[in-house]
């Protein structure tokens, strides 16, 4: 079987731009409406926002390989590297590793992608890791580098990356087309840039883990610096919800150099994180709204448990606020939550819906 780099014409990948055109003008669009919206937040809200992209995407790349964080550590880490106030709680190493990666590539949108930069990076996200032989560099093991899945006894190769001996010349080769290709937007668009900066680097695999995370940032990278500011798009968060369709996109291209189906697939994404990231910012701009309408209306207890359903994000509380929910965040008895509630309806803060065991409350917007 011959993979993807074992061909003569490796990488020069074979796609059809006019394919990607119609993708191109809305992405266009979407940053005009990203960056559009953003500039009329005040500044404590732009540095939630910025901590809550960061903090979702560190989350969400992390779990799209199986690692599951604590939410609330990421962000406190994250506030701590971006200079913010923050609680100081105790940080896992690799909850630690990923926020200080993210905050790095937001930082430093604007740097050179060099070996030195992805070396750092690979050192953050392998922070505490005692089971990595080389960490900060490039994979030395002799050998092969497969994606496998099944039991030991019958595994099954889905692919096999480029040998560690190879892997210097074939990253020197991948920062020269980086460097070539960041400022020939009439050559190659921004979202064929970026997809193919994910799928060059996935298929070199350079690293002995972190080869996901470290890619996925790179698509950030490569947009943030063809924009020139960053990109705060939500692609790990969006990823995370279809990593079937994710992983299936990228091996369509291990045994072929035309990738014009997974340029679609990525694109198609693109948007659809871009569409998170435009419903986050007007979730955030409606929360500073609300508070600025209602806060001194609401009691301690009606506070406390407004702001954890917008801990919840977007998604909100999965079937909404039900009359247990108010009780076990709050701590109130059961006559107290039904006039606490009654009056969150009365002021409109609050809708209903349902009746009896069914109602459930819903933030006003």
């Amino acid at each position: 079987m011959r993979w993807i780099w074992q061909d003569k014409n490796w990488a020069n990948f074979e796609y059809d731009p006019s394919k990607l055109l119609i993708y191109e003008l809305e992405f266009e669009r979407n940053i005009g409406k990203i960056w559009g919206v953003i500039q009329h937040i005040e500044a404590e809200g732009l540095e939630n926002l910025k901590v809550e992209i960061l903090s979702q995407e560190a989350v969400s790349t992390s779990n799209i390989e199986g690692e599951i964080l604590n939410r609330e550590s990421v962000q406190s880490s994250i506030r701590k590297h971006l200079g913010l106030k923050s609680d100081f709680r105790q940080v896992p190493p690799n909850a630690a590793g990923v926020a200080e990666m993210m905050v790095d590539l937001y930082v430093n949108h604007d740097k050179p992608l060099e070996h030195e930069m992805l070396f750092e990076w690979h050192k953050m996200l392998m922070n505490g890791r005692r089971d990595i032989e080389t960490i900060g560099s490039y994979r030395t093991h002799e050998e092969p580098m497969q994606i496998v899945s099944g039991n030991l006894s019958v595994p099954r190769v889905f692919y096999e990356a480029p040998p560690s001996g190879q892997v210097k010349t074939e990253m020197d080769t991948f920062l020269n087309w980086y460097q070539e290709n960041l400022t020939n937007n009439q050559k190659v668009s921004t979202l064929i840039f970026a997809g193919i900066t994910h799928l060059y680097f996935e298929i070199i695999h350079p690293f002995e883990d972190g080869n996901g995370r470290i890619g996925r940032a790179l698509v950030d990278k490569a947009i943030s610096q063809r924009m020139g500011k960053p990109a705060l798009t939500s692609f790990a968060k969006v990823i995370d919800s279809q990593k079937k369709a994710y992983y299936q996109a990228i091996q369509s291209c291990n045994h072929q150099l035309n990738i014009d189906a997974y340029l679609t697939y990525f694109a198609e994404l693109t948007l659809q994180a871009q569409d998170y990231t435009i419903r986050m910012v007007s979730f955030l701009i409606f929360k500073t709204k609300f508070f600025n309408q209602y806060k001194d209306l609401l009691n301690e207890r009606q506070e406390k448990v407004i702001l954890r359903i917008f801990e919840a994000g977007i998604e909100g509380f999965k079937g909404g606020l039900s009359a247990s929910n108010y009780k076990t965040i709050s701590g109130a008895s059961n006559a107290t939550v039904t006039r606490d509630l009654q009056e969150l309806v009365n002021m409109q803060a609050l809708t209903k819906t349902g009746t009896l065991k069914s109602t459930r409350y819903w933030l006003n917007q």
